[in-house]
């Protein structure tokens, strides 16, 4: 079971120090001098909970957790730190949402217990709040929380509603029985989280209908991708789960409305996104279609992708993780060959960075080491920038337009994730930085 991951928040490094040493003995922990940068490694890491000194320069700790909170429309768990001793502070605290409050100094066994204990409440609040809102055979939204969650987002923003069927779905049940069928239902639910990012939506509406909301998109282009992508990958699962003789022509009708142009609340798209898919389902299935007030809803798309489409969508990174991309030695020499003529060409910025790390006696356990440094500097890093592991004791790091002071914040951010470890003991880190030229 993986850790819960906490970010801990405090301009005084020493206190930083002691409080990342006792709770990295039971969580992964990721440390921050600053608001600025807490809210940043909250966006990029989304920890479990935030454990925040009070008092701190241009943001404090109140402030922290307000701007995360109205940045992100959601409660986030807080705990924080103080050596205040007015009661009145901990009022305030707790009328914002603060979940507790811990004075310095405090005691290592204390921190750990208070921690634990928040941990768990959160989890008892989200499995309570899961149960309430999602489908419990697929794990997506159920339809009632699916319509209230596209409502909220239509108001406010812009985006791509789809109605997907799942096409002769029927036979499954008669066939192969309704246990195969939830099988399949359940694998069809995963292809349909695949198909989009962490940030977009999905839900299950009864039976065999589902719906998508696809936050920021109005393009057709990638609903095609979309269409193209779940009707490709039921036909290769439901072969997996039904053997490779199996014969139902299973697949995906799509109806998409767009907000805001077609509507701005669930139901005006909802509807319009319904007509499309009924259009499809008259027009042969497996297919799409994009929902527009002025054109003939007859003109559906089939669901084949062309040869570019397929390609790309071959080659396209399902699912990154988090942090930086890592490659080997051989598609990292690719990558930096590439991003030289990029230099050349249009005169971006990218910087390179080499880590050497030196032991500082003998029986160092390097390969270890290694590992764990490469692991820090992965996670220090955003999605864009690119690492490999360079010879026995070296990592190389592609920064890809990156100001001097965000490149000031991102080694601080690592020397200081490695001080937090136990290699740093017996391990040295020194940097070598250059900018790449074409």
């Amino acid at each position: 079971m993986a850790k819960h991951k906490i970010l801990i928040v405090d301009d005084e490094k020493i206190s930083l120090r002691m409080t990342d040493h006792i709770l990295s003995s039971e969580y992964d922990t990721i440390c921050a001098t600053n608001g600025r940068d807490a809210i940043w490694m909250y966006k990029t890491e989304k920890p479990d909970l935030v454990l925040s000194d009070l008092r701190m320069p241009e943001i404090d700790g109140f402030t922290l957790q307000k701007t995360l909170q109205d940045e992100l429309g959601k409660q986030i768990p807080f705990m924080f730190m103080t050596a205040d001793k007015n009661d009145e502070t901990e009022s305030k605290g707790f009328s914002i949402g603060a979940l507790d409050f811990i004075r310095k100094p405090f005691r290592a066994d204390v921190l750990l217990k208070r921690v634990s204990n928040i941990l768990k409440t959160v989890e008892q609040i989200q499995g309570l709040k899961k149960a309430a809102v999602t489908d419990p055979m697929t794990g997506l939204l159920n339809k009632t929380s699916s319509q209230e969650e596209i409502d909220a987002l239509a108001k406010v923003g812009s985006g791509a509603l789809l109605m997907v069927d799942l096409d002769s779905f029927k036979p499954v049940n008669d066939i192969y029985g309704h246990a195969m069928g939830d099988n399949v239902l359940i694998r069809f639910s995963e292809i349909l989280r695949t198909a989009i990012r962490s940030t977009d939506l999905a839900g299950r509406m009864g039976g065999d209908e589902f719906i998508l909301f696809c936050k920021n998109i109005l393009d057709e282009e990638v609903i095609a991708e979309k269409a193209a992508y779940i009707n490709e990958q039921i036909v290769l699962s439901a072969k997996e789960l039904m053997g490779p003789d199996m014969t139902i022509p299973l697949g995906a009708s799509i109806g998409c409305a767009f907000a805001p142009d077609e509507g701005k609340d669930f139901l005006t798209l909802f509807k319009k996104a319904d007509k499309a898919l009924y259009d499809v389902k008259q027009n042969g299935k497996h297919g799409y279609k994009i929902f527009h007030e002025n054109k003939n809803v007859s003109d559906s798309q089939p669901g084949e992708a062309t040869a570019l489409k397929a390609a790309m969508m071959l080659m396209a990174e399902r699912s990154p993780g988090n942090g930086a991309f890592s490659l080997n030695t051989d598609n990292f020499k690719t990558v930096y060959q590439f991003l030289a003529r990029v230099v050349n060409n249009y005169h971006k910025h990218i910087h390179v960075m080499i880590y050497t790390i030196t032991p500082n006696g003998q029986g160092v356990d390097m390969e270890a080491a290694m590992s764990e440094f490469m692991s820090i500097v992965q996670m220090s890093l955003r999605q864009s920038d690119v690492i490999t592991r360079h010879g026995n004791n070296q990592v190389m790091v592609l920064l890809l337009e990156t100001l001097p002071s965000e490149i000031e914040i991102v080694t601080e951010r690592i020397e200081m994730n490695w001080e937090a470890k136990d290699f740093s003991d017996v391990c040295k880190i020194s940097l070598e930085m250059d900018e790449l030229k074409g």
